[in-house]
């Protein structure tokens, strides 16, 4: 089956409302809660999981609960999980050419600024890094190439990790862009950078690597969509704890649901 390339209008319209959306998401507050209706949801769906890979957002967890939002976090996860893992992601390589796996700061969110200090490892990938505290590795992995099929993402798709997305206004998974590379999708292009990557112990080496980009900046994913869509098929739970968001779900789930979308709509992510 083939496919016309979005349109441009097309791509403007989706960009428009979910930017829209995401400015009306941030205006809402949440408002204090007991810190064990959210331990529950942990307790609930977290039992069998040695691991969970979390996406945050401080602010509403900090409203939430009414105190330090970051050490409540990395305390109540780690009472539960022997390993949590974050995004440590640096896309700023392409540009700057160096990464310091000590020091280079994760773009997103305040969440993993503080994780980076107190994490006990942190991938090789010089642009989508990953953050863990515990004691996971990714032992035998491909890190100079983001999305391959041997790589640190494809290994959490197998081990069907938990996701957990805390004061996120809809599902935040950062395996979307795995997904949109391995299916090579029109919009996503293969691109290799160079630099150097640093430690403390081995000084800087020079790299390659490798991952997948947008070919525009002008698409944006429908996330309010794949979120109804996701809970429909009962692959998503999402919460709300008088306002602050608390979703799970395991990227087997995941893709179980989506990758087939995908083959049969390549552009069902950022279409309306």
């Amino acid at each position: 089956m083939s496919f016309e390339p979005l349109s441009d209008a097309s791509r403007a319209a989706n960009l428009v409302k979910h930017q829209a959306l995401k400015r009306l998401n941030r205006r809402r507050n949440a408002f204090p809660v007991p810190a064990a209706r959210f331990e529950e949801l942990l307790d609930r769906h977290g039992g069998g999981h040695s691991k969970a890979f979390v996406h945050v957002g401080l602010s509403d967890v900090k409203r939430a609960f009414e105190t330090d939002p970051y050490a409540f976090l990395r305390s109540t996860l780690g009472d539960r999980f022997r390993s949590v893992l974050a995004p440590g992601f640096t896309d700023y390589f392409a540009t700057s050419g160096v990464y310091h796996k000590a020091y280079s700061r994760p773009k997103h969110g305040t969440f993993g600024t503080l994780f980076l200090r107190d994490a006990d490892y942190r991938t090789d990938d010089a642009m989508k890094s990953i953050l863990v505290e515990g004691p996971y590795r990714f032992d035998g992995c491909r890190h100079s190439d983001s999305y391959h099929e041997d790589g640190c993402f494809a290994r959490l798709v197998e081990e069907d990790t938990l996701m957990l997305d805390v004061g996120t206004p809809w599902i935040t998974c950062s395996h979307l862009h795995y997904f949109e590379s391995r299916l090579g999708l029109d919009y996503v292009a293969e691109e290799t950078f160079e630099g150097v990557r640093c430690t403390e112990e081995d000084g800087c080496v020079p790299v390659e690597q490798t991952c997948g980009v947008r070919t525009s900046p002008f698409y944006s994913w429908n996330k309010p969509k794949l979120t109804r869509r996701l809970e429909r098929d009962g692959v998503l739970h999402r919460y709300d704890l008088n306002g602050l968001k608390v979703l799970f779900f395991t990227l087997g789930d995941l893709k179980s649901s989506l990758v087939p979308r995908l083959k049969e709509d390549p552009q069902y992510l950022v279409t309306l």
